[in-house]
């Protein structure tokens, strides 16, 4: 099949490209802004993107997929619609070319998608099934977030956001569950789901959709998802939760153990947030091989993590600089307890940068106020791209600093830019120069680029 695809150059559809071409079809496509690594990685995969959208780019094809982000008016859209093309969202055609006749096993909820789903994927890799991938995010082996796979199982992370223009229902309605983890429900992406009864429609459906002789499971820890399968009966439903009768784990003092022998663990991930995505990530696993279970326990400790989650940027005896990629009040949250937990004596300096559409925004204005609980020291940037919300629905980051230092009865300190950060640090990090610290760096983007002004900072300190 001859298929272009509109928004090229964007990570999730450049990947599909490659499996596209991968399965043998005809793949082109086009971006207005194509940039590295994803430019480079299309023409390494011999797929010679169209720079710019023009209607002429799009003759021939026997299918158009056109990306999230691409909006009516686009000319080559705009051709596909006039001539009555066969078009379709990115999520539908993962569903259509790769999802047909397999497995799938479903990662959704608002928090612990993205570790979980490759945390599946390396166990049942490990094991020797080689099941399919699709995921937002590298591991921190280099792994890209894809595999075509053999057999009947693929993991893909079920992304809640809404597929397309044309299409403004949930990505992973589109992805067959056949079995479905639901690892938490909270409010999220303010800029497409008015409150969080929307976004429980669209986890009901995914519900919905299970097959059953499939099985679906649950964070019981989660008040939503206790409320939405409460009266579920087409599938068999599973809760799951750390240190309960019947876990397969138990979280206590920093520690993880297997209940039933006692036997420590030391995966590469800390906190209790992390721990509970193992606890699903092998309950789904030994659904499917349960004779497996010492091979899957030894997965989950050679698991390398997942590359801005919990990635440690700079390590010695008395400093640590972490990337996260925290941006919700809950994960913000449970990372720097995970780190207090971790890191018993350390004072925590934890940097914030509003960035995703809904941290923008004042829904959260109370949330993030309490979240930073544990930091010693808190700074947070104002939103990024501050005229994208008016002024009445933005975050007030000023307000929230102060509310921060009254609730945590510790510093807290507003940066006009991300780039004001390393001066304020410089300030800050003499105060604690006995101490062992750690700057945990909490954004979704870029964070300004600050990270090697950071290390330097802290290489600094070092030598002093």
């Amino acid at each position: 099949m001859k298929i272009f695809m509109v928004g090229i150059g964007g990570i999730a559809m450049g990947n599909l490209a490659y499996m596209l071409k991968n399965q043998g079809h005809d793949v082109s496509g086009s971006d207005q802004n194509l940039y590295p690594p994803m430019s480079d990685k299309l023409v390494e995969w011999g797929l010679s993107p169209k720079s710019g959208y023009r209607k002429e780019n799009v003759k021939g094809a026997d299918l158009v997929i056109i990306g999230n982000a691409i909006s009516r008016g686009n000319p080559e859209v705009e051709e596909v619609l006039n001539t009555g093309m066969e078009y379709m969202s990115m999520a539908q055609a993962i569903g259509t070319f790769f999802l047909k006749n397999k497995k799938p096993i479903v990662i959704s909820g608002t928090h612990g998608k993205t570790t979980t789903t490759f945390l599946t994927h390396w166990i049942l890799e490990s094991i020797g099934l080689k099941p399919g991938l699709f995921v937002g995010g590298i591991r921190k082996d280099g792994f890209p977030g894809f595999a075509l796979g053999e057999g009947d199982y693929f993991v893909i992370e079920g992304d809640e956001y809404d597929s397309a223009f044309f299409d403004k229902s949930s990505k992973f309605l589109h992805y067959r569950p056949y079995y479905l983890a639901m690892n938490a429900l909270d409010f999220d992406h303010a800029d497409i789901f008015a409150d969080l009864n929307a976004i429980k429609t669209m986890f009901k459906r995914l519900l919905n959709l299970v097959p059953g002789r499939g099985k679906v499971f649950y964070w019981k820890g989660s008040k939503n998802l206790v409320e939405i399968t409460k009266d579920y009966k087409h599938a068999p439903v599973e809760s799951f939760e750390l240190g309960d009768k019947n876990s397969i784990f138990k979280y206590e003092k920093g520690v993880l153990s297997e209940i039933r022998t006692k036997n420590k663990l030391k995966p590469n991930l800390i906190g209790s947030h992390n721990y509970r995505n193992v606890e699903v990530a092998v309950r789904i696993c030994l659904e499917i091989a349960p004779q497996k279970r010492k091979e899957i326990l030894e997965a989950v400790e050679s698991f390398p993590g997942v590359k801005r989650r919990q990635e440690n940027l700079f390590v010695s005896d008395k400093s640590l600089l972490v990337e996260d990629f925290a941006h919700h009040p809950v994960a913000i949250q449970e990372t720097i307890k995970a780190h207090k937990e971790a890191y018993p004596g350390y004072k925590i300096i934890s940097l914030f940068e509003p960035r995703s559409a809904t941290s923008h925004r004042n829904v959260f204005q109370d949330d993030f106020a309490k979240c930073f609980k544990g930091s010693d020291v808190s700074i947070v940037t104002e939103v990024y791209q501050v005229d994208k919300v008016n002024k009445p629905l933005r975050l007030n980051v000023k307000k929230l600093v102060k509310d921060i230092s009254k609730n945590t009865k510790k510093e807290a300190l507003y940066a006009k830019d991300p780039k004001e950060i390393p001066a304020l640090l410089k300030k800050i990090l003499p105060k604690f120069q006995k101490e062992k610290v750690i700057i945990l760096a909490m954004s979704n983007g870029a964070f300004g680029g600050i990270y090697p002004e950071l290390k330097s900072l802290i290489e600094l300190r070092e030598s002093v």
